[in-house]
């Protein structure tokens, strides 16, 4: 495990992407997040750069145009 620094618990990370942390949980549970846990404890940690990853592949769909209905 890299250092600490470089991780949020999942509280910070659900207010760092603007979400409910049952919301990160059903995420971890279906893989499109990275779960790391503390091997201390057991408590669900989430990489910066996973989230910032996440934020830009939400931010890059939703700039990209829907195609029209026909």
């Amino acid at each position: 495990m890299s250092k600490l620094a470089d991780y949020l618990t999942i509280k910070d990370a659900a207010a760092y992407l603007g979400v409910a942390p049952n919301t990160l949980r059903n995420w971890g549970a279906r893989g499109k997040i990275t779960v790391h846990r503390n091997p201390m404890n057991g408590y669900r940690l989430f990489k910066i750069k996973d989230l910032d990853r996440l934020v830009n592949q939400v931010a890059k769909s939703a700039s990209q145009p829907k195609p029209r209905p026909k």
